[in-house]
């Protein structure tokens, strides 16, 4: 139960149960309960582990960061991030090095895969052409949507900068009225001194020491405010805005078109990765349009996602073929940071290392 328990801690708890000094306890927990001196793979953890047994046929790719340096992970689908997960941890992401390592797995297990899912990384996709060459590459419709979501992001950023700018114009403008409201009423005074007692007449004199206050919309947000609280809601898609988000979103395209066109078209975009209903040549012809779509648009952030899609439009039309995401990869890769949270980083990497080969390998 030790050997297998992810929380190192428990050694603490049971040496304090059992009235034994805990660093003793964790010592002998490593160099004997645990198995891990008499590990095949223990040389050469720090850099790489390869657990050839858990290689299927429906694999996926990513990077995680551990130890202050980014691993890749290839990962069983069919493991669900349990048992059977892992099949191979490099140091690194340079193809070559990467490659290296993936081309000591079995050939007839690489030659066995038929499906693999990534992001969009040029050096991932170099990776799985060269070690599984009968493999289809399938880039995941999440990165797909992130990619468009970034370009709404950039927009929303640049119209942030535009209404601060606004603001400190505004600021500035309402100081100097103030001091040539100063000057004007020193000169005033110079010139017709007070010789006389009560109230003055007509209208009641500005507060010199007024402070600036900005203009609010009919949600109680200022600009600013409105385009910061408005990131949350510019990543989901219509159904799942709240009321409060509602009339923000409404708010917020009034003010900024721009912002309305580019999420209109990640929308219609996101629209057809959820339709469950079409196949590839149908999601081929849809997202054709919709690159007219975003043709006719003067939104240069939109063209460079869309740009970057149509580079790699084969491996994003195989999602409509077996629609495998890569969320079995990005679930591993929380475990294993929440796991790393748990130790409070990652003091021995090797032992690290064979602590995930015996819970996720």
């Amino acid at each position: 139960e030790l050997r297998r328990c992810p929380q190192i801690h428990l050694c603490c708890s049971a040496a304090h149960r059992w009235t034994v000094d805990a660093g003793s306890f964790r010592r002998n927990y490593k160099e004997v309960l645990s198995g891990f001196n008499q590990w095949e793979q223990k040389d050469h953890a720090s850099d790489w582990i390869l657990l050839p047994k858990n290689c299927g046929t429906r694999l996926s790719i990513d990077e995680t960061s551990l130890h202050d340096d980014l691993f890749t992970i290839l990962s069983n689908k069919d493991g669900h991030g349990k048992s059977g997960t892992i099949v191979a941890m490099v140091r690194g992401t340079k193809a070559s090095d990467v490659i290296a390592q993936l081309m000591k797995l079995p050939q007839e297990q690489r030659l066995a895969v038929t499906e693999v899912t990534m992001d969009f990384s040029d050096s991932m996709m170099r990776i799985v052409r060269a070690v599984f060459p009968n493999a289809m590459i399938i880039i995941d419709c999440f990165h797909i949507i992130k990619r468009c979501g970034e370009a709404v992001e950039e927009i929303r950023l640049k119209e942030k900068r535009n209404a601060v700018k606004e603001q400190n114009k505004a600021k500035a403008e309402h100081k100097k009225k103030l001091e040539q409201l100063i000057k004007a009423r020193k000169a005033y005074r110079k010139k017709h001194p007070k010789t006389y007692k009560g109230k003055k007449r007509g209208r009641k004199p500005s507060r010199l020491s007024k402070k600036f206050v900005p203009e609010e919309l009919s949600n109680g947000d200022t600009k600013i405010e409105l385009l910061t609280r408005s990131r949350g809601l510019l990543s989901k898609s219509r159904d799942k805005w709240s009321d409060a988000q509602k009339q923000r979103a409404k708010l917020l395209f009034d003010l900024y078109p721009k912002i309305k066109e580019a999420y209109n078209l990640v929308d219609n975009l996101r629209s057809i990765f959820r339709n469950k209903g079409i196949d590839r040549n149908q999601a081929r012809e849809k997202i054709h349009q919709w690159y007219q779509k975003v043709a006719d648009c003067p939104l240069r952030e939109v063209k460079a996602a869309r740009d970057t899609i149509r580079e790699k439009e084969d491996e994003v039309l195989n999602y409509f073929i077996s629609r495998s995401t890569n969320a079995a990869a990005e679930s591993l890769n929380s475990k294993i940071k929440a796991f790393r949270s748990q130790l409070h980083g990652v003091s021995d990497l090797p032992f690290f290392m064979y602590r995930l080969s015996i819970i996720f390998g």
